[in-house]
């Protein structure tokens, strides 16, 4: 793969001046034309070997470019903060909004790769890393995500002369990092194990683009063409963000729709019980969030369930038995015009707790295959691929040790008409009331339909739903204490 790379290709400097300024205000043109149409990100990885020109190519960029609309982030340390949370985290939360660009150093692909020519891992752990690679941005472009992967190559012979010529210059000899000598010693690994790489994740969707170092006119030239015409492609095709509709066909969820009609809906408990196996749980999860185990651990709650069905009081219960410094609520409503203009995960992930807090999200990321798929809000493809982006978050949180419980609770019809005519005859309770909530009472089978589908899509042996029959609140507020209390100490169990 990097053997054309090796050749040594070059442009005068005629030819450079030359072209650079039509090239410069093309790029500058297509920029704002993203900016004004805001349809979708652009991100630029930026890899390869040390000395190739990676951070002169950005600054150049950024010298052609409006730099305003272009946020350039790097990776190569990872703060306490960064690593408290699971490893995408660092690069959810800087991921550029639609309309903007975001440049990337040491992304994903740097960490593996370091990882791997340094001996911290052996083949089989870079290839699940290079499948969590193709995962995420697989996403990314589903989500309209413009991604371009550039690696910047030198070859050997032309690494060793660098280093040469840099050492014998005074002027310049601070421009050799440690980074660069300890490149040179590991250069044959690091190409190796990159190709690998490369390789297995250059697709359609998400292409690599191998840029000869050598010449600086020449990669500069390269690259600023290479972004050009990727971003005029996109910015003239008005279906780029939207998706195809999806090839495979639906299954009936026929099959699933009597998996809420299962419950035993008729399970209570009485007030004296109720006060003992309250206060008895309340005081297990006040002692396991103490613990210090939990120091390696996070935890996660996330709530769905029928309107009225309880969530609310659920939660102070759980709160209850805790010092407000060690959780936190995040409710979730309509995203606002920040979240619109990320992928709809990004919400979600900005809020992952660091080890030893908790974070309770009041409905969840489970929108996307709910009230998105019934209402009609996302396309079908959207929430058909939403199953396998919610397994593979899911799955990141948890090899993170973040201990993950989710809930459903389950009301009937009955029960649930009852209770929203009680909110309309209590003043403090009607805020909790709205011609939406009414609404949805119309389209009760089809919740049913996509509550099936979404337990049996992605209740795993890692993150598995907990259906709670919550017509009795006493027994509901119980069974959700219980439960995040049995997560824990399976989670310490475990450790």
């Amino acid at each position: 793969m990097f053997e054309s790379a090796e050749i040594g290709r070059t442009i005068d400097k005629a030819t450079f001046e030359a072209e650079e300024p039509a090239l410069r205000e093309a790029l500058l043109e297509a920029q704002y034309e993203l900016k004004q149409q805001a349809r979708f990100p652009v991100i630029v990885l930026i890899n390869g070997v040390e000395g190739a020109g990676k951070g002169e190519t950005v600054k150049l960029l950024n010298e052609w470019m409006d730099p305003r609309l272009i946020q350039v982030s790097t990776f190569d340390i990872q703060t306490d903060e960064e690593l408290a949370r699971p490893p995408a985290w660092r690069y959810w939360r800087q991921l550029p909004p639609k309309g903007r660009m975001g440049v990337f150093f040491g992304n994903w692909y740097s960490q593996m790769l370091q990882g791997r020519v340094h001996g911290e891992f052996k083949d089989a752990v870079l290839d699940q890393s290079i499948d969590g690679a193709e995962r995420l941005e697989r996403m990314l472009c589903d989500e309209g995500a413009l991604i371009f992967k550039f690696w910047f190559h030198l070859s050997k012979k032309h690494m060793k002369a660098r280093l040469e010529a840099l050492k014998e210059d005074p002027l310049h000899s601070w421009r050799i990092s440690p980074l660069d000598w300890q490149q040179s010693k590991t250069y044959d690994k690091f190409v190796r194990h990159g190709e690998r790489i490369l390789r297995r994740t250059s697709r359609d969707y998400a292409p690599w683009y191998v840029v000869e170092g050598v010449d600086h006119y020449y990669r500069s030239l390269t690259v600023g063409r290479i972004l050009l015409e990727g971003l005029q492609a996109a910015l003239a095709n008005p279906q780029r963000s939207k998706l195809q509709p999806h090839s495979a066909p639906l299954v009936s969820s026929l099959d699933n729709r009597g998996l809420l009609a299962s419950l035993d809906m008729t399970q209570t408990l009485d007030k004296d019980d109720y006060k003992e196996q309250l206060a008895t749980e309340q005081a297990r999860l006040s002692g396991l969030m103490r613990d210090k185990r939990m120091r390696k651990h996070a935890l996660i709650a996330a709530f769905e369930g029928n309107d009225a069905a309880g969530k609310g009081g659920a939660i102070r219960r759980v709160t209850g038995a805790l010092d407000p410094r060690q959780y936190r609520i995040v409710p979730v409503a309509a995203p606002t015009e920040e979240e619109r203009a990320q992928p709809y995960l990004w919400r979600f992930w900005r809020h992952i707790p660091a080890r030893g807090h908790f974070t309770i999200f009041d409905r969840s990321w489970y929108g996307r295959v709910l009230v998105e798929r019934v209402e009609g809000f996302c396309s079908q493809a959207d929430w058909l691929r939403a199953y396998g982006e919610i397994n593979d978050f899911e799955e990141e949180l948890t090899n993170a040790g973040v201990i993950l419980v989710k809930f459903w609770l389950a009301i009937d019809q009955q029960t649930q008409l009852e209770r929203f005519k009680e909110r309309e005859q209590i003043p403090f309770k009607r805020f909790k009331i709205t011609e939406e909530d009414w609404r949805n009472r119309d389209k009760w089978d089809d919740y049913a339909d996509a509550v099936g589908d979404m337990v049996d899509r992605t209740s795993t042996e890692i993150a598995p739903w907990t259906l709670i029959e919550a017509n009795d609140k006493r027994f509901a507020r119980v069974k959700v204490l219980r439960t995040i209390n049995e997560a824990i100490e399976a989670a310490f169990a475990r450790d």
